[in-house]
C-alpha cells in the first residue's frame, strides 16, 4: 500500500486492498492476474494500491534485529562463506561483549557458525564478506512479504532494496 505521494506504507491482505479500493479510499495502481467476482461485478486482485488522501507517518522506525531481518538484509546467504543461511552470528560474540545490534549481526551457515564459536573472524580463520550495517530502508518489506514483488520495485527505490 502506497500513501498518495506514492511512497511505500505498508504490506496489508488482498481483502483490505479491495475494501480500500471498493470504499474509494484507495485507488488501484497495479493489479494482478486474479479476480474476485461478487454478485454484481468483477474486480481484479490489487498488487499495489494509494490511498487517495495522505497519511502522516509520525516517523520511520528502524527493523528490529531478528532472524528474518537480518536474512532478508543478507540475501539468506553466509557472510563468511556464501552458502545457504541457517543462523544468525554475532561478529563479536556475546560472551565477549558484542551487542545484538544490526552491526555486529550476520546471517550464516551452520557449518560457519560452529567453526567459529565464540570467536572473532579472523581467530577461527573466517573472512567477513561484507560488513554489517544498519538497513537504510524497507527490510521489514523483504522479511513479512518473503521477498519484494517485481511489480512493487518501482515504488521502493533502488536505495530501498540494498542494505
Amino acid at each position: 500500500m502506497l500513501n498518495a505521494t506514492y511512497e511505500p506504507l505498508a504490506i496489508v491482505s488482498t481483502r483490505r486492498a479491495l475494501l480500500l479500493v471498493i470504499a474509494t479510499k484507495a485507488e488501484l495502481v497495479v493489479p494482478t492476474d486474479r479476480v474476485f467476482h461478487s454478485a454484481r461485478s468483477v474486480l481484479p486482485e490489487p498488487s499495489v494500491v494509494r490511498l487517495s488522501h495522505f497519511v502522516r507517518v509520525p516517523h520511520e522506525g528502524v527493523a528490529s534485529v531478528n532472524r528474518r531481518t537480518v536474512f532478508a538484509r543478507d540475501g539468506h546467504r553466509c557472510q563468511y562463506c556464501g552458502s545457504p543461511a541457517e543462523s544468525i552470528d554475532h561478529v563479536i560474540p556475546r560472551s565477549r561483549g558484542g551487542r545484538h545490534a544490526w552491526d555486529n549481526v550476520v546471517a550464516a551457515c551452520r557449518r560457519c557458525n560452529t567453526r567459529k564459536e565464540d570467536r572473532l573472524p579472523h581467530e577461527a580463520g573466517l573472512v567477513l564478506h561484507t560488513q554489517p550495517v544498519v538497513p537504510r530502508r524497507k527490510v521489514w518489506l523483504m522479511a513479512v512479504s518473503g521477498g519484494v514483488r517485481d511489480e512493487w520495485v518501482p515504488y521502493l527505490g533502488e536505495e530501498s532494496l540494498t542494505a
